[in-house]
């Protein structure tokens, strides 16, 4: 089970963005690579601080981590960094720009795991697509399958080492300080990074070598989401350059469509069922509509206009996973707004009847009463 990414930095749910910042600078210099080479623990935990920060410093992954936990990101072939999967140390690193002012660490550039300051990895960029649903498929989860123009690299294409960076993706300087050298790498400007310059291409790739390439991606998709939540499918955004590279993400934007008749609250849906005043007066039971498939219902003789009918379970599941959410079902009493003389005699001598006087009873809820048990 994944650890809660507050409990990862040390800090509460109230803490600020600059409280975040620097328990995670913290962390990552507790668990560097440098410091810890050939130290697995000190792996995992310095990944470990990644991710939380990654999350908990985006105020809208924050939101959605503190509403549904890490099951806000997962779905779509296994997460991802950000979305709790395999992490990546190039992503990572990626991240200490902000946190470490974009210098060096104490001095030095950052290296793997291990030391040794290897081959710096370019990672392609996102994609971005949206997916639209149906409250059943949001009820039952659902697996996707979207087709997705991505780059690729061009078959054919072959690359040299940049004699600029040594194949390294990044040139490094040294300059001296009060507080003595210091070294800092950026990214190189000759290869943009990949350490590797093209040597051939065919005539239909771009100048970095690819071409662009429809595919089928299958996405899977948890029961419970929600208009807005995003997901990443790892791997499925467009191929960087060069031939020690790593594929961008494919991030997804859930769409949530509306409902003939069924309108979601949270995890709760809401049913407007119209009766008439025999049924209502008679009682009767009536089939209604849910997300997974058609109930019927008893209407009780006697029953008011405005009644709420709850049925439990009928609802959304919860994304964390701890309950369905229920079925609300509003009863309305249908007024004719045309009626012939028979009806109408009907109606007038029943006017007078003490059993047509209203006479509402403690069970009968007043209408603020009845809201306040609906958000209950």
């Amino acid at each position: 089970m994944k650890r809660d990414y507050y409990e990862i930095l040390g800090v509460s749910k109230n803490a600020t963005g600059a409280e975040i910042k620097k328990a995670y600078r913290k962390k990552a210099i507790e668990f560097h690579p440098d410091k810890n080479p050939d130290n697995k623990e000190a792996e995992t935990k310095f990944k470990e601080a990644a991710e939380a920060y990654e999350i908990l410093s985006n105020q809208d992954k924050k939101a959605r981590y503190d509403q549904f936990g890490h099951q806000a990101f997962e779905g779509g072939g296994g997460g991802g960094f950000g979305g709790g999967g395999h992490m990546n140390m190039d992503d990572i690193f990626s991240q200490f720009g902000d946190i470490f002012g974009g210098g060096g660490f104490g001095g030095g550039g950052f290296s793997g795991f291990g030391g040794g300051g290897g081959q710096r990895r370019v990672k392609g960029s996102n994609l971005r697509i949206r997916v639209k649903l149906t409250l059943e498929e949001i009820a039952n989860g659902v697996e996707k399958k979207v087709k997705v123009r991505r780059k690729v690299q061009a078959e054919g294409t072959t690359y040299n080492t940049c004699p600029t960076c040594q194949g390294s993706g990044q040139v490094t300087r040294i300059a001296n300080t009060i507080l003595g050298r210091m070294q800092t790498a950026a990214p190189c400007t000759a290869c943009g990074g990949s350490g590797q310059t093209i040597d051939k291409k065919p005539k239909d790739a771009d100048a970095q070598g690819l071409i662009v390439k429809e595919e089928t991606v299958s996405i899977k998709i948890p029961a419970g989401v929600v208009d807005g939540m995003q997901l990443k499918v790892t791997g499925k955004g467009n191929e960087a350059p060069g031939s020690m590279g790593i594929s961008g993400d494919l991030l997804v934007a859930i769409e949530e469509e509306a409902h003939s008749s069924l309108q979601r609250e949270g995890d709760n849906l809401h049913f407007d069922l119209y009766v008439t005043i025999p049924d209502a007066v008679l009682g009767t039971s009536q089939e209604i509509e849910t997300v997974t498939g058609k109930v019927r219902i008893k209407i009780e003789a006697g029953t008011q206009s405005g009644k709420i009918l709850r049925l439990r379970g009928k609802g959304i599941p919860n994304i964390n996973g701890y309950a369905k959410g229920d079925l609300l079902v509003h009863v309305n009493v249908w007024t004719p707004k045309t009626l012939n003389k028979q009806q109408k005699d009907f109606f007038e001598a029943m006017r007078e009847d003490e059993h047509f006087s209203p006479k509402p009873e403690s069970s009968d809820k007043s209408f603020f009463e009845k809201v306040k048990d609906m958000f209950s």
